[in-house]
């Protein structure tokens, strides 16, 4: 492969003059022979028996040329690219045949290409800390959540009903005196202060005792889904049957034997404090990293060519597949069950595919510009670190990402993790760094 010329003909795409010497294009066009000549006839020979000169005389000489041509023009323009110091971005390729023969294959390929990049001040940008600080109550609130896990219903039959109480009731829904449909239920159970039903309906529930009938005025949203009862005034007739509450256990060493591996309450809180200290650092990393994210995004300067944008949806979209088969569940299952498509799901993701692609441009600008490159050796350990995320072999991981996408995402996380450790907290409060 010879480059001839690389030419820029508009913003982030290139016109490259390509030679292959005849002797490799024949070669090509030979394989092509080989590979089609068992499903060609020719009168007087047995099918796949037909001779290369008799079947170019039947059908013309260049029978073979063109796929010849689309075997060798993709990994010729690749290296092409490359020798021109150009990253080529998967798009269509405009692609004009010069000359094709024994001589010589000369083609013209317009392609589309990863636009320049500026970005400064990438060091000692701030960001606002996450307090790491865990307090008596947040241990205590964890404490609530497993005593409620563990909890038990009773009956209440001493009080009227108060928020957080279960009421199974029976209600009938009227609009000008009329019922309406889906507005009737018997021994519906209902959690008071949830918000599962229209605003003002749990609330006039409450401070009503077993046994009571009563009417409550209610007005549905202005945005309920049925259209026939959005901003209608209703009224709903109900009988209050039964009053529940949640009993919680007692927190005593008996209890945290029960919930876990320890033996005292003390042993049980400090482990606890442990796990959500470590869970407060997780949280203030992934804070602190999308922050600086943000900026690095906002101080990119690049126009980007509309194809990484949909090669980055593509991208997306395999994830979300690999996902589902780690769970059991296809893409068309999925789709067939939520009823959306591969193009309502690209439109859903389409602003977080924009803000990767630029977050990914200014990570791989700040990586050329810090010397921050990854080895073969790196790259096969991050296809068995992905194959072991999803459940798949090395090979499935191969097919879905190229090996320049896998070094371009360790040098991202590279150039990332320089970010940060440059990056100054700073407290939201003074404005002062910390």
């Amino acid at each position: 492969m010879t480059l001839k010329s690389s030419t820029q003909v508009e913003t982030n795409r290139y016109e490259l003059v390509v030679e292959i010497d005849g002797a490799t294009f024949m070669k090509a066009v030979d394989a092509v022979y080989k590979r089609q000549v068992k499903s060609i006839t020719l009168p007087g020979f047995r099918k796949g028996k037909a001779p290369r000169r008799l079947i170019e005389k039947q059908y013309g000489e260049g029978v073979f040329y063109e796929d010849a041509i689309k075997d060798l023009y993709p990994e010729a323009i690749v290296a092409a690219s490359e020798e021109a110091g150009l990253v080529i971005v998967k798009d269509k390729v405009d692609l004009d045949i010069e000359q094709a023969d024994k001589d010589a294959l000369v083609f013209k390929a317009v392609i589309t290409v990863e636009p320049e990049v500026k970005i400064e001040g990438y060091k000692g940008l701030t960001y606002t800390p996450v307090s790491l600080e865990v307090t008596d109550e947040d241990i205590e609130a964890e404490i609530k959540k497993v005593q409620q896990r563990n909890s038990r219903l009773v009956v209440v039959e001493d009080r009227p009903a108060q928020n957080d109480d279960i009421v199974v009731i029976d209600f009938r829904g009227l609009k000008d005196g009329e019922e309406f449909e889906g507005g009737t239920a018997e021994n519906h159970s209902l959690t008071l202060g949830s918000g599962t039903f229209i605003p003002g309906f749990e609330e006039q529930v409450v401070g009503h005792s077993t046994g009571e009938e009563f009417t409550i005025d209610v007005t549905f949203p202005e945005d309920y889904q049925e259209e026939s009862l959005k901003g209608q005034a209703v009224q709903f007739e109900i009988k209050l049957n039964e009053i529940k509450t949640r009993e919680l256990p007692a927190v005593d060493d008996e209890f945290v034997k029960d919930v876990s591996e320890f033996d005292t309450v003390d042993e049980y809180k400090a482990d606890l404090k442990k796990k959500l200290e470590e869970s407060r650092k997780q949280e203030a990393d992934t804070s602190r990293e999308s922050q600086l994210a943000q900026k690095l995004v906002e101080m990119m300067e690049a126009e980007i060519p509309e194809a990484m944008i949909d090669n980055q949806l593509d991208n997306i979209v395999d994830e979300f597949a690999m996902n589902l088969r780690a769970q059991g569940l296809d893409l068309n299952t999925y789709m067939q069950y939520t009823g959306m498509t591969v193009d309502n799901l690209k439109e859903t993701y389409r602003d977080r595919a924009e803000t990767q692609v630029k977050l990914r441009l200014a990570l791989k600008k700040i990586a050329h510009q810090e010397g921050l490159t990854a080895s073969d050796e790196d790259v096969e350990a991050k296809i068995a670190e992905l194959a072991e995320l999803y459940k798949v072999k090395a090979e499935r991981v191969r097919a879905v990402f190229t090996k320049t996408d896998l070094a371009g995402d360790i040098e991202s996380e590279r150039a990332m993790d320089f970010v940060k450790e440059h990056a100054v907290a700073q407290t939201e409060e003074s404005g002062e760094n910390a």
